[in-house]
């Protein structure tokens, strides 16, 4: 099949109004990132914090600027509560994406993240996943991931994240290897390339779990700073960490055989936490979509 009908191009909100730093994008209005995603050419855009939680309140705002919802991301607690707990939690963000025909819900442990404001922490403080007992942890997300397939007909997409249990290379191979095959995984470029998880191999070992991806870049310059000085998250996206594809040090080569060897289906979403006074992002989007259309189009001309 034709890799362009069987993969839809999204995008991420935050290209317009940051989830966790309030002052970047904050003036902008929800309308006109939806608007603006639209006029970029992409297909969907995922949740952000200025988006209402009902069904009847977002579905005229996407079907007016013809997008659909892609996925949206849960916090998530299993590192401290049992599975009943989580479902609780989860029971209307769930019911959201169904709504709205999602068939993914992006999953991040934010449970065992330490402090009050983790992600203003040095990235040295991230949480190990040995911290936690595996098995058990593991076993908690392979349930709620099999309870919410079946409540909700949602795949369970865990991300891998700084500042977040589920991190590096052995990280993500040791939690997997862990989980139930219900459990399946975003593919975080950015993440994955700033955490030092070879994105390749874990193609390679893990391809069929990869139900999410987002592509996104980094700036090679600002990771060795931000390592070197051992800054926050928060200071590492207000220093320009974070870029879209094709603009940073991630080698796409394996991601997009990736799309094309593994028959993947799902979305493919363009992210990039970043001040939108330095990155327009009508102009930052869409430039990103027409890099990701030509890298799909080259590969299907070889």
């Amino acid at each position: 099949m034709d890799i362009t009908r069987r993969i839809r191009i999204g995008v991420s909100p935050l290209s317009w109004t940051n989830d966790v730093l309030q002052d970047l994008g904050d003036e902008i209005p929800l309308a006109t990132c939806l608007h603006e995603a639209a006029a970029a050419g992409y297909q969907g855009i995922e949740l952000g914090r200025k988006f209402p939680r009902t069904p009847q309140a977002l579905r005229p705002l996407l079907d007016a600027a013809g997008l659909r919802l892609a996925s949206g991301w849960f916090n998530g607690f299993l590192a401290e509560r049992d599975t009943v707990e989580e479902l609780a939690a989860v029971h209307e963000h769930a019911q959201l994406l169904q709504a709205l025909g999602c068939e993914v819900m992006v999953y991040g442990e934010c449970g065992a993240m330490p402090g009050d404001a983790p992600l203003d922490l040095p990235l040295s403080r991230s949480p190990p996943l040995s911290q936690v007992h595996v098995a058990e942890y593991a076993a908690r997300v392979s349930d709620f991931a099999r309870r919410i397939r079946q409540r909700y007909g949602l795949r369970l997409a865990y991300h891998h994240h700084l500042m977040m249990l589920v991190e590096r290379d052995d990280e993500v191979h040791d939690f997997l290897q862990a989980c139930d095959e219900q459990v399946g995984i975003v593919l975080d470029c950015g993440h994955a390339a700033a955490a030092g998880v070879d994105i390749a191999r874990l193609i390679e070992r893990y391809g069929t779990r990869i139900v999410h991806v987002h592509l996104k870049d980094v700036r090679g310059d600002v990771l060795q700073a931000v390592l070197a000085q051992n800054m926050s998250f928060n200071q590492a996206v207000r220093q320009g960490l974070f870029t879209v594809p094709g603009e940073g040090v991630v080698d796409y080569r394996p991601v997009i055989d990736f799309l094309r060897a593994f028959a993947y289906h799902g979305w493919i979403i363009i992210e990039a936490e970043q001040d939108p006074r330095q990155a327009p992002p009508l102009v930052t989007v869409s430039r990103a979509r027409d890099w990701v259309r030509r890298q799909i189009e080259r590969q299907e001309a070889d």
